[in-house]
């Protein structure tokens, strides 16, 4: 399959269409209306630092359904015993500064660009992208942040300075989505990390039936 090079119009091609990588264009820029296009289509930004930007819909994909989820002992454990605050859209910037410097395993640098922190912080101000954070004695320990479209929620990174933060970041935004009757969570491509908490790969038809119904409904948009 070729890979598609995007123009000045806001139009993506059909998702089914990316190589067996799950690549499917290059070039546009990361304008609100783009993002918010791909994201309703199944397709997301993913570059590096001085490429181009790269447009991706992976077959298979990664999802929780929140309904299903079902933390772990210790998890709920950690919840009880660690004294952790939990907040919503309260530091959404330094939620993606430090989602930006953390060491991965799987990668070699960040992918989440100068470009990619302004694109994203104004999809927040707009009331589109949310952050949960975790603190403890004052200190932002802990969080993640996505991008909310109807009944579904996007998640882009998280990050942790202290064991089980981030874990804790994704018990409380599962159970905020529940409360409202989400029916998705795009967690993207597979890591260990997301298997932990539930992640699941279905294919990129099944992904695409999913997110179509869960559009549908209102947008949540404004401070969580």
């Amino acid at each position: 399959m070729p890979v598609f090079a995007l123009t000045n119009d806001i139009v993506f091609p059909d998702p089914s269409l990316a190589e067996d990588d799950g690549l499917l264009a290059v070039g546009g820029d990361l304008s609100v209306e783009r993002l918010l296009l791909a994201y309703s289509q199944g397709i997301f930004p993913w570059y590096s630092d001085g490429d181009p930007i790269l447009w991706w819909s992976p077959n298979p994909r990664m999802i929780v359904l929140p309904n299903e989820f079902k933390p772990s002992k210790s998890l709920r454990q950690s919840i009880r015993t660690k004294g952790f605050e939990v907040k919503f859209d309260t530091a959404f910037e330094q939620v993606i500064i430090a989602c930006s410097k953390v060491n991965r395993n799987d990668q070699n640098g960040t992918w989440i660009t100068e470009e990619m922190k302004t694109a994203y912080i104004h999809l927040h101000e707009l009331g589109f992208a949310h952050s949960v954070e975790i603190y403890f004695d004052g200190d932002l320990v802990g969080g993640l942040y996505g991008v909310s479209l109807g009944k579904a929620f996007f998640g882009e990174s998280m990050f942790h300075y202290c064991r089980d933060a981030s874990k804790v970041a994704f018990y409380f935004l599962v159970k905020r989505l529940v409360e409202w009757d989400f029916q998705l969570i795009d967690s993207q491509v597979e890591t260990v990390h997301l298997k932990s908490l539930g992640g699941q790969l279905v294919p990129r038809t099944k992904f695409l039936h999913l997110l179509s119904s869960s559009i549908k409904h209102p947008t949540i948009k404004g401070k969580w």
